[in-house]
């Protein structure tokens, strides 16, 4: 009986251990495995391209329009050990596309596989509200959603999985957040995120963040999206490419276009108002009077104070005109003088 007992239960763990080699896990290996015609992206280092390359061990590149076979190719590379291949920046991004075999007598021998250039970016969406909120405010307490644009999906259908795309959350005092809080209060990794299509949203794998968790205080938060499969952010670290570009969202209650708006109305006024006022004091004209009046001498009257009774009479007012002065022709009192004498002469010879 115990030698059946100790049987069974040694055959019970066996088939557990092997129920547990049936089950289907995720394997990091195949990520860096690229079939026939698979693509790779630049900056990718490690990757196994053997079954692309065949018994080939050269690729070439052709320039859009050319024809393929008809004329070399525009760039060649020798590929020394095809399971461990570098997809080097500067041998491949100025020439994405199809790369083909050459064969050892030269010619095209199919297509080994596709470069691109990566492309990143992210977004915030309020599902609340149903609305955008990308570099825009968001009212605390509403659930966000992040949205991966990217080309990366492409490798989902040929290496197992998607690419794996790691979300960081900036808090405003700085912290790093590589996971969010949900509705239920339930913690999301934002680790390596498979992406499998274009958009991919998290919350198709269950990760949206609340933002009126009390974890999160009211501010702004930078949020951003890296990709480093098989060390290409490493190798080929570009923003919009292996990281996109930091985008913000700003958690509070009120709306900041309606803050803002309160407190522009007495700017405006208190700006514009020196502009239309009027001076306090008209300027003294009196200033002027002198300076555009021929100068006159003072009359003696004004100068010396008068009573009521001694107001002057009308002829002392014509008295108190300057008397103008009678002239004579120059040389008129000698000629006069001279007439005289003569007349006077004449008169005393009559007498003799």
């Amino acid at each position: 009986m115990t030698m059946a007992a100790n049987t069974l239960k040694t055959a019970l763990v066996l088939f557990f251990l092997l129920c547990c080699c049936l089950i289907p896990v995720p394997s990091t290996a195949s990520l860096n495995v690229v079939p026939v015609g698979g693509t790779v992206f630049v900056g990718e280092q490690g990757i196994d391209i053997t079954q692309a390359m065949g018994t080939d061990s050269r690729i070439g590149w052709w320039a859009s329009g050319a024809v393929v076979g008809s004329s070399a190719p525009d760039q060649t590379v020798t590929i020394p050990n095809p399971t461990s291949f570098f997809v080097t920046p500067n041998a491949f991004a100025p020439y994405t596309g199809n790369w083909y075999r050459i064969s050892s007598n030269g010619t095209p021998d199919g297509i080994a596989f596709n470069v691109l250039d990566p492309q990143l970016a992210i977004q915030a969406y309020d599902t609340s509200l149903s609305l955008d909120r990308t570099n825009d405010w968001v009212p605390t307490g509403d659930q966000v959603r992040f949205t991966i644009n990217s080309n990366l999906y492409t490798i989902a259908s040929q290496r197992a999985q998607g690419a794996p795309v790691t979300i960081y959350v900036q808090s405003p005092d700085g912290a790093q957040y590589s996971s969010v809080v949900d509705a239920g209060g339930n913690s999301h990794s934002m680790v390596d995120i498979p992406v499998t299509t274009n958009p991919f949203n998290t919350d198709s794998v269950g990760i949206s963040w609340n933002t009126g968790n009390s974890l999160y205080t009211q501010g702004t938060y930078v949020i951003w999206a890296e990709c480093n499969m098989n060390h290409m952010k490493d190798n080929y670290l570009a923003t919009g490419k292996t990281i996109s570009a930091q985008v913000t969202v700003l958690d509070q209650d009120v709306n900041p276009l309606i803050r803002s708006g309160a407190t522009t109305a007495p700017t405006s006024v208190i700006t514009t108002a020196p502009a239309i006022a009027k001076p306090t004091s008209l300027p003294a004209t009196i200033t002027h009077i002198p300076t555009s009046l021929p100068t006159t001498p003072a009359v003696t009257v004004a100068a010396t104070p008068v009573t009521t009774s001694e107001i002057p009479t009308e002829t002392t007012n014509i008295q108190s005109q300057p008397s103008t002065p009678v002239t004579t022709s120059p040389g008129f009192d000698a000629v006069f003088c001279a007439t005289a004498l003569f007349a006077g002469i004449i008169c005393c010879r009559k007498k003799i």
